[in-house]
């Protein structure tokens, strides 16, 4: 029989993700000396070695360092692992992201997605394309208002970014597709009558299905635009 987990490694993670929170928020502004390790376990009553072990968590994030004899400080924004799967979550947990957070992930998606596209149309494999199509489906089945739904436009998202056959563009995929489920819980949630995103991903799909590498481009270009006017409207209403 499996021995259970020591306490202070379920702990650990909860601990992560608050100091996590405080920070790409802004309560815990860049520079800012957390609190001294004893304090700090006092203060989450949770045992030293629980708190080093999310601290350590934190730091694999860029999002704190050590400095001897100072202690441990929030890093400056340019640091931080930005498309890591925590930061971003962290990023719309609980309160309206940081409009300047969102434009800028909608710059990336911009230099990305529309150039991925281009290339998914003219390389992606047949399994390649049906996963994509079985995203769909998916999307149209539970809608973008589900998890569910929100999970099948992550594997259609990650199956176009795996056809572009660019080891640089692929690295993105866990990032990119978990920012794009991310923002678009965030828009179900806070827009009373949200936009229906999946013709604009079907004519995505069609123009790759077909190899339209210009097509392709252009309407994934379109997609992305429409993400972010539906993104930094759902925060307006926050």
């Amino acid at each position: 029989m499996r021995k259970p987990r020591p306490k202070s490694l379920r702990l650990h993670g909860t601990v992560a993700r608050d100091i996590g929170i405080h920070i790409v928020t802004g309560v815990l502004p860049p520079g800012q000396l957390l609190d001294g390790e004893i304090a700090a376990s006092e203060r989450f009553k949770v045992s030293r070695t629980a708190y080093r072990e999310a601290i350590r968590i934190l730091a694999a994030k860029g999002l704190v360092h050590s400095r001897p004899k100072i202690g441990t400080q929030v890093s400056e924004r340019a640091a931080w692992h930005l498309l890591d799967p925590d930061v971003l979550g962290w990023m719309f947990a609980e309160t309206a992201p940081d409009p300047r957070l969102i434009e800028a992930l909608f710059e990336l998606r911009r230099i990305v997605e529309p150039d991925a596209a281009r290339l998914a149309a003219l390389r992606r494999t047949p399994e390649q394309l049906e996963r994509m199509r079985a995203g769909l489906d998916g999307v149209a089945k539970h809608s973008f208002a589900t998890e569910e739904g929100r999970t099948c436009d992550h594997d259609f998202h990650a199956a176009l970014l795996e056809a572009s056959h660019n080891d640089f563009v692929i690295s993105l995929t866990n990032g990119v597709a978990t920012a794009i489920e991310l923002t678009t819980a965030f828009k179900q949630d806070k827009l009373p009558a949200p936009h229906d995103a999946l013709p604009v991903h079907l004519r995505v799909f069609e123009a790759i299905e077909a190899q339209d590498a210009q097509g392709a481009h252009d309407a994934m270009a379109a997609l992305v635009e429409r993400g972010l006017s539906d993104t930094m409207e759902a925060r307006g209403c926050c």
